[in-house]
């Protein structure tokens, strides 16, 4: 991620949702980014404890950045509560407001009795400009970027550790690549399947994946990247297949997770030329949980380094193609099994 990692963004998170249950409140909230599951979840929990049932009729105000200006908010929020200790003002879709910039006249000098929220959805504040600046001094700046595909699996661990539970690491990877980088997702299939598994399970299986998800490993680019670090050629081909069959399969959604992992195997080349790492600094390094270095090692084994950087290149090359580039009247299903015949082959 850039600016914060995922792990700084889920801790400020937490402690902003703590403060918040407990009944602490700053004055201004400036909730943005490419990922709406933060700044959705700081924002709802905010509405839900910022004031009681009885006092929001008269002091919530829940609007949508295209329907008001900024002075109609500035008028709302510089308001005093009715028969409450604080007012709420909510400004939703605050990326669609004209003159947003200007909401920082009122943010230099905000109401300790009003609680300003402004939540953009795909969206960020200029850092540069005024807005942005003055609530990081006045307020409190959530700003939560889309994470990596290959940052998913780990995001996962972490969200269920949040919640006393364990994942095992392969049904993390088949979650994170059944849902994508859909950190909303992720947590709407969590609690489907929570609700299905026994009770006091402590740990998530692939199986529980599998049943509650929807998603069978047999048949996953998981799956067939691992046959290809062992150089399982029938089965790489079978998988391969089978994937190219989906009715929304385009080449991309295949060829991205592949350079992820011959990357990481080219990674690993240079860690080793080293010397060899610690599995938990190697693992660290790679981005992976260490539960996978035994893949990584035969793997290396199985692409010496000048192949792999070969890989890589027909990666890239076949990349081009699933994009239209110079693929004739290749389907993606035929490209995928030709790309993978040529990995093995190289």
């Amino acid at each position: 991620m850039a600016g914060k990692s995922y792990i700084e963004l889920d801790r400020q998170v937490k402690n902003i949702l703590e403060d918040v249950r407990s009944g602490i409140f700053k004055s201004v909230y400036l909730l943005m980014g490419e990922e709406p599951y933060y700044p959705d979840l700081v924002c709802d929990a905010i509405i839900d404890h910022c004031l009681q049932e009885w006092e929001k009729d008269f002091n919530e105000t829940i609007c949508y950045g295209g329907e008001v200006s900024a002075d109609t908010v500035i008028t709302a929020a510089r308001r005093f509560p009715m028969m409450a200790e604080r007012q709420l003002v909510v400004v939703k879709e605050a990326q669609q407001m004209k003159g947003l910039e200007d909401l920082a006249i009122y943010c230099q000098q905000p109401l300790d009795s009003t609680v300003l929220v402004i939540l953009m959805h795909g969206a960020s504040a200029d850092k540069r400009k005024s807005l942005y600046k003055t609530i990081l001094k006045t307020g409190v700046v959530v700003e939560s970027t889309a994470l990596r595909d290959y940052e998913m699996p780990q995001w996962i661990q972490a969200y269920y550790e949040g919640r006393g539970l364990r994942i095992h690491p392969e049904a993390a990877v088949l979650l994170a690549e059944s849902v994508g980088a859909d950190l909303g997702k992720i947590a709407v299939e969590t609690e489907k399947m929570l609700k299905n598994l026994p009770e006091g399970v402590q740990e998530v299986s692939v199986a529980d994946v599998e049943k509650n998800v929807g998603v069978s490993r047999q048949f996953s680019i998981f799956e067939l990247t691992k046959c290809l670090s062992y150089r399982d050629g029938a089965r790489a081909l079978k998988i391969a297949a089978h994937i190219g069959e989906a009715p929304r399969f385009a080449l991309p959604m295949a060829v991205a997770p592949l350079f992820t992992h011959f990357y990481r195997i080219l990674k690993y080349h240079a860690l080793l030329q080293k010397g060899r790492p610690a599995p938990a600094d190697a693992a660290k390094a790679l981005g992976v949980n260490p539960y996978f270095l035994k893949e990584y090692d035969a793997a290396v084994r199985n692409y010496p380094f000048q192949r792999c950087q070969g890989v890589i290149s027909l990666l890239c090359e076949f990349d081009y193609k699933g994009k239209g580039g110079d693929a004739g009247e290749a389907t993606p299903a035929e490209l995928l099994t030709e790309l993978v015949v040529k990995i093995l082959n190289f």
